[in-house]
């Protein structure tokens, strides 16, 4: 996925998810004025979606055209930038008008349905039986899920070939933390550097730790846990080491990439909508997973979006949106969709269909298969607050003005004050 639309599949970030986001918008139709009076027979239904960057020609604008023809209905869509997204569905809920079905980051959904804004799919009657339960998790709040997904992104560790082949390092025996780190030792011996990612102190930093936390076998619920210490101190451990540069600390996901793809750097952390960047690339690269501290694949945070249906007060019209819901998300479309998007897919079918159509989808569909939401066990809103404490931790140990064990447990300390 291009750089401009990485903000998108990685998510709306804190500013969305504490609804401080920018009002501002870019639009690809009129401003939709809602549709929650209007009649369930025929007519029209709205969609708003958080792709601003495709026009009326792309497949997925047909695509919602031609789900409007076939339930009978004329579809009205307004694209906004995600960051802008929530606060408009909050605004027009508030007012009576919110779009029929909106589609937005995963991680927002529990926002959206902890301020009573959108249906559970048991009152609308959308089928969620098919989707993995894994990416199902980040739309489900004490027992109900809201919405369904269109697919998943993640992460993973790109390598650059030439690099790894000099330095004597077989990507195959890399299946543990001590392996990876001894790979990096033989890359930064031939004078390059081992492995960049992103710890900056925004949701991105967040989102590029929790695999390393995850795969330490730590709970978001418990930041100061042992566990939780060995993540930090292993990114620590490979920046004071020199395997890491200094950079990361400032680093956005793109700016990673572009020091990776600048050829002189081993591996990168990073995710699917980098793919067809890497395959214009001046290297050969490949992908592994990341892989968990003892050993197999550790879990990756999700990123992309669900269908949601908010509340209207003419409930006659969530028949009508039901179909709408049901052609955006069957396996065909949803193929289509999810291949424009870069993202895999949500069900084991289309994962499969993809895995068969495109070799180099495989190791990103064994990383969605292990991954999990952020918002996850049950988490919700407690997530922003968590993860801010999270990263402002990494920062903390990566700048050194903390140990690993003494910034994660401010920031435990933090966490727990601020979700009560």
């Amino acid at each position: 996925m291009h750089t401009d639309s990485f903000r998108r599949a990685l998510g709306a970030g804190l500013a969305a998810l504490a609804l401080t986001a920018s009002a501002a918008a870019c639009s690809t139709s009129a401003t939709s004025t809602g549709s929650s009076g209007s009649s369930a027979a025929g007519g029209t239904y709205t969609i708003w979606d958080p792709y601003p960057q495709l026009d009326s020609g792309s497949a997925w604008v047909q695509l919602l055209t031609k789900c409007g023809t076939e339930a009978g209905v004329t579809v009205k869509r307004t694209a906004y930038d995600t960051t802008a997204l929530t606060s408009k569905e909050l605004l027009a809920a508030q007012q009576g008008v919110s779009p029929d079905v909106l589609i937005v980051d995963n991680p927002v959904v529990s926002t959206l349905a902890s301020a009573g804004v959108l249906t559970t799919t048991a009152q609308t009657h959308i089928d969620t039986s098919a989707v993995e339960s894994n990416i199902l998790a980040a739309g489900q709040i004490n027992g109900s899920t809201y919405g369904i997904p269109i697919g998943a992104n993640t992460l993973a560790l790109y390598y650059n070939k030439t690099i790894l082949q000099k330095a004597g390092v077989d990507p195959a025996s890399i299946t543990n933390w001590a392996t990876l780190t001894a790979a990096l030792a033989k890359v930064k011996a031939i004078g390059k550097t081992g492995i960049t990612f992103s710890a900056i102190g925004t949701e991105e930093g967040s989102f590029q730790f929790e695999p390393w936390f995850w795969g330490a076998g730590a709970n978001l619920t418990s930041l100061s846990s042992s566990q939780a210490v060995a993540a930090l101190s292993l990114w620590t451990t490979w920046i004071k080491d020199g395997y890491a540069p200094n950079s990361v600390l400032n680093d956005t996901q793109p700016d990673n990439w572009n020091e990776f793809a600048a050829g002189n750097t081993a591996f990168s952390e990073n995710g699917t909508w980098e793919l067809s960047a890497a395959e214009k690339g001046s290297f050969p690269f490949g992908i592994i997973d990341i892989p968990a501290q003892n050993g197999g694949n550790a879990p990756t945070p999700t990123g992309g979006e669900f269908v949601t249906v908010p509340v209207q007060s003419n409930t006659s019209r969530y028949a009508t949106t039901e179909k709408l819901v049901a052609c955006l998300t069957s396996s065909d479309n949803a193929y289509t969709t999810d291949t424009a998007l870069s993202y895999i897919g949500a069900t084991s079918a289309v994962q499969t269909q993809q895995g068969n159509t495109t070799a180099a989808l495989k190791p990103w569909i064994t990383a969605v298969q292990t991954a999990k939401g952020r918002t996850s066990d049950n988490l919700g809103t407690k997530y922003p607050k968590i993860s801010e404490q999270l990263w402002t931790a990494v920062q903390s140990a990566l700048s050194g003005s903390a140990s690993p064990q003494s910034a994660l447990n401010t920031a435990q300390s933090a966490a727990q004050n601020a979700i009560g």
